[in-house]
């Protein structure tokens, strides 16, 4: 491992970390791109025909600052090849069905033999045991049964699907990039590798721990639209503005509140923060208010001030904020603006170093840098191919 890391260039914290990621959908593609943002050395395992995600490989910005090699899983030796990587990798990501793994012969108990230090990282939405484990499924259905979907939206209409960022990506990806970094550094600690089994059910229940705090206590109603986080509050909300557009509002404390209704010309409503009867006056005044200028107008208005209130930018309109540009938050690359890496290291400072990695464009480089010239048998005859999908690898989460 030394000299892996001194012969590596700088270009993260995670310099000289090997990842071998089996393609798949969602969230282990993304959980795959943080860690190779943070400097690993991610492979991805493509397979001929692709992964089956309706997206120009060129535009799969998952897919950034990672290398690409094609084996097909099916064949006599693909499964050789791959335990071939994982027998010089630190990290393997997975997302297939529970079983589908050690039925191609690359599961933990068949990458352990090769190397039993390897973290085996498995992402699925139900997890690797329980009744649903076999069953097929999507962010909205996992998100469904940990209560986290019921408590989002208004109390009198259906709750409000956060798109795929809840359950995929914060209650998965980051759940197994925490998890398989804290079992390598107990691998590197002295210990052995192990199985990491992220399930997009357990990450996101866990997101919630602090409302079940609550929920104890009687500080959180178990209902839509009734509490001070999710909308109930009347400045914790959002608002629509003259243009059709939106303001969000977070003005909890006493003197970011007292500064909201001051710049909003509501001095009538400067003591119904605590007076629940009040919530509904105040809403539709603040809501009148709102409605009386446009989006524009009113970022002008809290400019400068500590009410808590911004704008509802659009995806397009993000990366252009004053603030997002001075920071960087945004950056272009090859022709796509993308979000930047995240967090941000003092000495080991991160970047987008490279596009979307193309099926299996990296064999020649991966094969020599890995020594591991086997991935180099037939990849002429894999190259270019459109075979077709195969549910069981392509729908490893569904």
């Amino acid at each position: 491992m030394g000299d892996r890391m001194a012969t590596t260039p700088a270009r993260g914290p995670l310099t000289g970390v090997r990842v071998v990621e089996l393609a798949g959908i969602g969230p282990g593609p993304f959980a795959a791109m943080l860690l190779a943002d943070l400097g690993a050395d991610v492979v991805r395992v493509d397979r001929p025909g692709g992964a089956g995600l309706a997206i120009d490989p060129d535009h799969d910005i998952t897919n950034r600052n990672k290398r690409s090699v094609i084996v097909d899983l099916k064949s006599a030796d693909g499964p050789a090849r791959v335990l071939d990587l994982a027998a010089r990798a630190d990290i393997l990501i997975e997302g297939y069905r529970p079983g589908v793994a050690e039925r191609l012969g690359v599961g933990p108990e068949a990458c352990h033999a090769r190397n039993p230090k390897l973290v085996y990282g498995r992402m699925t939405g139900w997890g690797q045991e329980g009744p649903l484990a076999p069953r097929a499924g999507h962010d909205i259905a996992y998100i469904a049964l940990t209560g986290t979907l019921g408590m989002i939206g208004e109390p009198d209409r259906p709750p409000a699907v956060p798109a795929n960022l809840l359950g995929d990506y914060a209650g998965g990806s980051l759940y197994l990039v925490v998890g398989v970094l804290a079992a390598l550094h107990h691998a590197r600690a002295g210990g052995t590798g192990q199985v990491v089994d992220a399930a997009i059910v357990d990450g996101t229940a866990h997101l919630s721990a602090m409302l079940h705090g609550m929920l104890a206590t009687g500080g959180w109603q178990d209902r839509r639209g009734a509490n001070l986080l999710d909308g109930g509050c009347p400045y914790y909300g959002t608002y629509e503005t003259a243009d059709g557009k939106y303001m969000a509002v977070g003005s909890l404390e006493p003197q970011f509140y007292a500064e909201f209704v001051t710049l909003l010309d509501l001095p009538e409503h400067a003591d119904a923060r605590k007076d629940r009867a009040r919530w509904g006056e105040l809403r539709e005044a603040v809501a009148a208010r709102f409605k009386s200028r446009t989006r524009d107008e009113w970022t002008s208005v809290f400019e400068g001030s500590d009410a808590c209130v911004a704008p509802v930018l659009s995806l397009r309109e993000a990366p252009h904020h004053p603030h997002l540009h001075a920071r960087g938050t945004f950056t272009d690359h090859g022709g796509i603006t993308q979000p930047a890496p995240a967090p941000r290291f003092s000495a080991t400072p991160t970047a987008v170093r490279t596009g979307p990695a193309r099926p299996g464009a990296h064999t020649a480089d991966v094969a020599r840098d890995w020594d591991a010239p086997g991935l180099l048998k037939d990849q002429d005859l894999l190259k270019g191919q459109d075979l077709p999908q195969d549910p069981e690898l392509t729908k490893g989460l569904e």
